[in-house]
C-alpha cells in the first residue's frame, strides 16, 4: 500500500510501506494492506512506519526517527488519516 505524509510545509514522505500505527484520538490503530476505508482523526504521538526500504527527502530526513532498518517514526502533534484503495493519505501538523 502507498503511505503519503503532508504537513503544511512540505510533502515529508511518499513510498510503499507494509504498516503504519497512528496515534487515534481513542487510542492508536494500524493500518494493514487491504484495509477498509477509513477516515479518522489524529492525536499528538507517533506515526510508526514500516516498509522494506526508506528515502527521505535530505531536508524533511531529520523528523524521522530510526527504529531499525525497516521502522522509523514521526511525531505529530495533530493530524488527519484517509484510507482508501490501499492508498494512506496523512495530514500532519
Amino acid at each position: 500500500m502507498i503511505l503519503e505524509i503532508v504537513s503544511p510545509e512540505a510533502k515529508l514522505f511518499s513510498a510503499e510501506v507494509t504498516s503504519v500505527t497512528l496515534p487515534g484520538v481513542d487510542g492508536s490503530f494500524q493500518i494493514l494492506n487491504n484495509h477498509a476505508p477509513i477516515v479518522s482523526i489524529l492525536e499528538k504521538g507517533d506515526v510508526k512506519i514500516t516498509a522494506s526500504n526508506f528515502a527521505f527527502a535530505k531536508e524533511v530526513a531529520s523528523k524521522f526517527t530510526k527504529v531499525n532498518d525497516q521502522n522509523y517514526t514521526l511525531s505529530i502533534n495533530s493530524g488527519t488519516i484517509e484510507m482508501k484503495n490501499n492508498k494512506i493519505i496523512v495530514l500532519v501538523d
